[in-house]
């Protein structure tokens, strides 16, 4: 009998019962804007901040609506104005050329190696034509931060890291986040804690917060940040900041506090199913695992293969087959945009030239979905099932 997989990719864990509990209190007491506070009391909103700034080390934290608005408010804070080129992965979600749309900018963008990694050499490359580089960790990859950060320096670019998929990541050891001046962070559902949709940006530089807690809609109530600059700091900037109201309430705060101290213990689950589907993949005819620098801690909430030089009737061939039997598999080299699988020459808005490695390493990337509700059983079936289709589809082709 043929196997077939029969759970959801789309259905995530239900929410801990530590933060329906915390959500409910919220609801109960009805103060979810964050700056509507009893006495003596601190909003859910400002003890998150606390709580993620102490996570990943920073000085400075602040909670905001999405992930998208967090890297847009960071492109703010560090200067980047109409006009402004931006560099940027040409492998990334579309929320990452879109928030430097939405300020405006222009992104120039950066290829992808087979690594999925940004190119360093095309990176350096390009150095000239940016002072900014917003840096997308994209599908939890990261790259060489020491050669990126000693790149970025010399040139005097400033990085902003997209960490949306690689919150409880790091790169030898230092949180990921902490290498550039900002790091951006996504609570959305399919990200590793979950609020719906939320974002956390966090920075050691204290005009860089004050700007970003100013842009967020904190009117003068600054000081009920607690993981924010001193006073001080906000004398000018007060004034000369606009108010882009983006703020988090504090219905998502407490959701995801109890999340985010549960976050070692999913990483360590999510990393179990990623090696058992790695493993499971490993050596399969055609298909190119993606393997895993030993300075990179990760959070294997997706994994990746490539099907390298391979037609792209073939490639749908497998997505098709994978389907079939009830694994949902996403390819990024299909010619026109699927749900959240677009690239570099799919947004129109922002202008590209073509980049022939990058486009084949593009052709080649299948993507999917690793839920916490998945077992390991499930992970095992799951890269039988994938390997069985690659493998046909492979020696069909080879022999056609």
């Amino acid at each position: 009998m043929t196997e077939r997989f029969t759970g959801s990719f789309t259905q995530q864990e239900s929410i801990p019962e530590a933060a329906i509990d915390a959500a409910v209190a919220v609801m109960r007491h009805g103060r979810l804007h964050r700056y509507n506070t009893g006495p003596g009391e601190v909003a859910e909103t400002a003890r998150l901040e606390e709580e993620f700034a102490a996570l990943v080390g920073a000085q400075y934290c602040l909670a905001v609506a999405s992930g998208g608005y967090a890297m847009a408010t960071a492109l703010r804070a560090v200067g980047v104005t109409h006009g402004d080129k931006v560099l940027s992965n040409a492998f990334t979600l579309a929320p990452v050329p879109g928030a430097i749309a939405a300020v405006g900018a222009v992104p120039v963008f950066v290829g992808v190696t087979e690594a999925l990694t940004i190119d360093l050499d095309d990176l350096e490359a390009k150095l000239g034509e940016a002072r900014v580089l917003l840096l997308s960790h994209m599908r939890g990859h990261i790259c060489d931060m020491e050669r990126l950060m000693a790149m970025c320096d010399a040139a005097g670019v400033t990085v902003i890291e997209d960490c949306a998929h690689t919150m409880g990541a790091a790169w030898n050891g230092k949180p990921s986040g902490r290498y550039g001046a900002v790091g951006c962070y996504s609570c959305q559902t399919y990200k590793h804690i979950n609020s719906g949709e939320g974002g956390l940006l966090v920075t050691d530089d204290p005009h860089i917060a004050a700007r970003s807690i100013m842009l967020s809609g904190s009117y003068m109530l600054f000081e009920r940040h607690n993981a924010a600059p001193p006073a001080h700091v906000f004398d000018d900037i007060k004034y000369d900041t606009p108010n882009i109201s983006g703020r988090m309430d504090n219905l998502r705060a407490a959701i995801l506090r109890p999340q985010l101290a549960d976050l070692p213990k999913q990483v360590q689950r999510w990393n179990d199913r990623y090696h058992a589907l790695e493993d499971g993949l490993r050596g399969t005819p055609g298909l190119t695992v993606v393997e895993r620098p030993e300075a990179e801690s990760i959070v294997g909430s997706s994994i990746q293969f490539l099907l390298l030089d391979w037609a792209g009737s073939a490639v749908r061939d497998v997505i098709a087959r994978c389907g079939a039997r009830g694994v949902e598999l996403k390819w990024f080299g299909a010619p026109e945009p699927v749900a959240f699988t677009s690239r570099y020459d799919s947004w129109r808005y922002a202008p590209s030239k073509p980049m022939a490695a990058s486009d084949r390493v593009l052709a080649g990337i299948v993507d999917m979905r690793v839920p916490l509700t998945f077992s390991i059983d499930d992970c095992t079936l799951i890269a039988r099932i994938i390997r069985a289709e690659v493998s046909a589809v492979y020696q069909a082709s080879a022999s056609a």
